[in-house]
This record gives C-alpha cells, structure tokens and sequence, in this order.
C-alpha cells in the first residue's frame, strides 16, 4: 500500500515537474502575441525614459513588456551588455531587425548624450508615416489594378444587357412596320 501511494505522489510530482519545466522552455505560448511593430517598441522606451528610467533600464523594461510575444526582442540582454561597457554595435548585434528604429534613435543619446525622448518620438512619428505612405500607395496601386478587372466584367454586361435590347427594339421596330 505505501509503495502504491509512493509511486502516486511520484507520478503526480513527475507531472507537475514536466508542465512547469515545459511551460518555461516552450518557445511560444499557444496564443502568442503578434510582434509589435518598431514604432510600439520606441513608444515604450519613451514611457519609460519618462519615468525616469536609465537607458538600460528602458530597455529591459522594453523586453519585459514585450515578453509575451512570440519573438523576442532581446532587449535585456542589450541593456546587460550596454551596462558591463559593451560597444553599441556589439550590444545590438543580437536583437530582431524590428529593434532596428529603437538601436538607431537611441545610439546619438548613448554615445554622445543627446536627449532620447525626442529621438525617440521623432523615430515613432516618422515611421508612422512612412508606413502611412506605403498603405496609401498600396491603396491607389489596388485601385488601379482592380478598373481593369472591373472593367472587363461591367462593359461586356452594359453591352449586352443596356445597348442590344435597344438595337433590337429598333431594328424590330424599323423592319417591323
């Protein structure tokens, strides 16, 4: 009996074991959160700089925020790396291309102590529209492409369903009599 209710606990505590250690090391959740885009990225960076958070830890802030999303953004690591005197280039060498907007508003405030917020901002605004820009193009180049189309389907339907029947209303008309 008690080597029943041993084995019992050791497969309950093997179970548990297993979820707890799978959950941290999966590499995404079941629903993971879409990437957010580098315009987001420098927005949360703002927040926190205007918190009154160093650089460093902006960033980690940054990564923490971002943390549910299925890519990571590596962020932490950065601000690890920036703090133990890393070179700029080295500490963003690791991180996503989306990190890009974020790596060059903030290198004038670490390399030279400009002020990030307004970097930052300018980098959020301009990148908006910009991608502004490209759905507007992208919207005109579909309107042009879909006249054809159109085009094709509503002239052979006029014809046939607006000008024939009058021709042959007036044809009947004019032979008829």
């Amino acid at each position: 009996m008690t080597l029943l209710l041993g084995l019992w606990i050791f497969i309950l505590a093997a179970t548990y074991t297993a979820t707890a250690v799978f959950r941290r090391t999966a590499p995404c959740r079941p629903n993971p959160l879409p990437a957010s885009d580098p315009a987001t990225l420098a927005d949360l960076a703002r927040a926190a700089l205007l918190s009154g958070a160093s650089l460093p830890a902006a960033l980690e802030a940054v990564d923490t925020a971002t943390g549910e999303e299925c890519t990571a953004t590596g962020l932490a690591l950065t601000a690890r790396l920036l703090v133990l005197g890393s070179p700029w280039e080295e500490a963003w060498a690791h991180v996503p291309p989306r990190c890009a907007l974020l790596r060059d508003a903030l290198e004038p405030s670490w390399e030279d102590g400009a002020a990030p917020v307004p970097l930052l901002t300018r980098a959020a605004t301009s990148y908006r529209s910009q991608r502004s820009h490209l759905a507007r193009e992208a919207a005109a180049e579909l309107g042009t492409r879909l006249v054809l189309p159109l085009t094709l389907c509503f002239l052979p339907a006029f014809i046939f369903l607006g000008v024939v029947p009058v021709i042959a209303s007036a044809g009947l008309a004019f032979f008829g009599s």
